[in-house]
């Protein structure tokens, strides 16, 4: 006997809401109200193989509505994934339980982005959209030929982040993406009338999206619709009419089914209304079984994908890119050599400029771009040509004025594979993307921010513009590499340095003014060990002067000072805390012995550097907010000039 499909989407449901009520915590009305959207997506559209998770030429799904995690987990088991296993599913949000309160990358194949933060993930999912038509118009339809789908709550599209992403996508002309829209009219408040009366879909349209609307409890509508937008060059939402709880006789349709467990005899009424007799955890092996089977459809598809894939002359380049693989003899040393040979003094952010220059020649996966301040970050090089809805092949991505799209975005083309993004701003703008910052390390993507005018050197633009806290908030981000380099030398460094962590994001904080280059010898990479002498006393050694980017410069000139007057001084550059704080102790030990008065410079808080310096030690910083004026008479007025830190370093001992 067929399975209805009404029979498959209440195997959604039971298990949402028997794992929500199990650990008395969760979301059960979003998977209960699309269970039967995602039981047609699953069924007739999504391209995927369980037993292949990796599977390149996958269509990749996103839950941007990441509180209602137990869709995608029910999603995941019922077709055959390895895990969630029943057991886990048991276990939500428990715990070591794979199955999370929402759904993390790292934990579970199938889940293609770590989402929860509301639109986020549709953000997200522009990225995978942008990566895969890059990667089409390199490789070709033989072995790049996806979708990127969706699910997105009302939350999600009231986020502002939803204009950033949806104004990309509509610009890049993205048609393989498609956005599914529960549409239930109900937020943690209630009725969405409460703080909204836009009409969203016309929003959409004004950005270039094809839009449709369908009955989402409807399986017959919902396929209309999906066909609908899957024949449509444009991008597409589908706007999704469901009852949030969908099956809670008393509860549906009601902002109480939103975040909380149903309650026993909730569960119990919802069992009886949709007909459902198993036990809580328990499938019937009918509806098991035709769950599998819609897992097992895409099993010859990933075969012949394979056979393609062998017996195309660019296998074994796109196999290296999709494994995020640098080529075997990438690196950076001959260009080092030639700064040697030829010192420069250049602005940090046009070191880096030149180290891309090097880079992108290099390495064909990068993708750049820019939040609208290409000429003032230097991330374009000549062989960055535009990405465009009319050539997707190009590597530079003109992503407007939309910091935390950006960021975002470049997580998903990180997320997808075969690209390694990098983006532009100003630090001070990082507080717009911070939470894409964070939601990068955390997932553990190798994303690159270069962010400059890094501090009250960028000058007349005043304190709007000036970063003070921006630096060290970024360092405490879990897995997340900043480096503040000092010169050109140390830029190259640090660009070969992040490229080469596939294990999570990096930011590199870049001067608007020129620096000189300190480093004129040829050595291994010294900004590998985040910290280390480029000046060794001559005196007896008194004190260290630790440093960071442009103050290295002026902790130079400090140590001449104090050394003309017989107190020994060592400067340290500190490119990143990071890498020195994963030192073992000798070497921690030699760079910052335990019998001198350490010092520290640099144009921004000195919140955090007591770590280094001691609470007995002098550190020289700005703790308020900057100022409009020429960058030098800022440093002189804010006293971070040798003339003024040496006087006080020399009365401190």
């Amino acid at each position: 006997m067929t399975v209805s499909e009404k029979s498959l989407a209440n195997a959604i449901r039971a298990l949402s809401m028997d794992a929500v009520q199990a650990a008395n915590s969760g979301h059960p009305g979003m998977p209960m109200g699309m269970a039967d959207v995602a039981t047609v997506l699953f069924g007739d559209y999504l391209k995927f193989d369980p037993t292949q998770p990796k599977w390149a030429d996958r269509d990749r799904f996103v839950l941007s509505a990441g509180h209602g995690s137990m869709l995608i987990y029910s999603l995941l088991h019922l077709t055959g994934y390895a895990r969630p296993t029943i057991e886990d599913i048991a276990n939500f949000r428990q715990l070591h339980s794979p199955c999370a309160g929402h759904p993390e990358n790292f934990e579970l194949a199938g889940v293609e982005a770590t989402t929860g933060p509301l639109g986020s993930g549709l953000a997200t999912a522009v990225g995978m959209a942008i990566a895969e038509r890059h990667l089409n118009a390199q490789f070709g339809d033989d072995l790049v030929d996806h979708r990127t789908w969706v699910i997105a709550g009302d939350g999600c599209l009231m986020e502002g982040i939803n204009h950033e992403a949806i104004g990309l996508a509509g610009h890049l002309n993205l048609g393989r993406l498609i956005v599914l829209w529960d549409d239930n009219k109900i937020t943690i408040d209630g009725a969405v009338d409460l703080s909204s009366s836009e009409d969203v879909l016309a929003r959409y349209a004004a950005t270039g999206w094809h839009v449709v609307s369908c009955d989402g409890h409807d399986v017959a509508d919902v396929r209309r619709a999906l066909a609908e937008a899957v024949a449509d060059s444009r991008p597409s939402i589908v706007a999704c009419a469901t009852k949030i709880g969908y099956g809670a006789p008393n509860k549906a349709g009601t902002s109480g089914v939103h975040g909380s467990a149903l309650g026993t005899d909730e569960v119990a009424a919802a069992r009886e209304f949709l007909g459902w007799t198993a036990e809580p955890f328990v499938i019937p092996a009918d509806i098991a079984d035709a769950w599998k089977a819609i897992g097992a459809k895409g099993r010859d598809v990933r075969a012949a994908w394979e056979g393609r894939l062998a017996s195309n002359e660019k296998a074994a380049e796109f196999t290296r890119r999709m494994a995020g693989e640098l080529p075997a003899d990438f690196s950076l040393e001959t260009y080092i050599d030639s700064l040697i040979a030829n010192p420069q003094k250049v602005a940090t952010r046009k070191a880096s400029e030149l180290a891309l220059g090097a880079i992108n020649d290099l390495l064909p996966e990068t993708l750049g771009g820019s939040a609208d301040l290409t000429g003032s970050n230097n991330t374009k090089t000549k062989s960055t040509g535009p990405l465009t809805k009319d050539d997707y092949s190009g590597r530079y991505v003109y992503y407007g004025i939309r910091e935390f799209g950006m960021a975002c975005a470049m997580n998903g083309m990180a997320l997808h594979g075969g690209v390694i993004p990098y983006g532009g701003t100003f630090l001070v703008f990082s507080d717009y993307m911070r939470g894409g910052i964070r939601l990068a390390a955390l997932q553990q993507q190798r994303v690159i921010h270069v962010l400059t005018h890094d501090s009250i050197g960028l000058g007349e633009d005043g304190p709007t513009h000036q970063p003070i806290e921006h630096v060290m908030s970024m360092r405490m981000i879990p897995n997340l590499d900043v480096y503040r380099p000092a010169d050109i030398v140390e830029t190259a460094e640090c660009w070969e340095l992040a490229l080469k962590d596939a294990t999570g994001p990096s930011v590199l904080a870049l001067t608007r003014q020129n620096l000189p280059q300190l480093r004129t010898e040829k050595s291994e990479n010294l900004s590998a060990k985040g910290a280390y002498r480029l000046v060794a006393a001559t005196a007896a050694r008194k004190v260290v002067i630790l440093a960071t980017g442009s103050e290295v410069e002026i902790a130079v000139n400090t140590a001449k000072t104090l050394e003309d007057q017989g107190i020994g001084t060592d400067v340290v550059s500190v490119p990143s805390f990071a890498h020195f704080d994963a030192q073992d102790a000798a070497y921690k030990a030699d760079i910052l012995p335990a019998d001198v008065l350490r010092v520290s410079i640099e144009a921004g808080t000195t919140f955090g550097w007591e770590r280094y310096t001691g609470l007995d030690g002098l550190r020289f910083g700005i703790d308020g907010f900057g100022a409009s004026a020429p960058a030098e008479d800022l440093y002189d007025h804010f006293g971070l000039t040798a003339a003024k830190i040496a006087p006080q370093i020399a009365a401190a001992l």
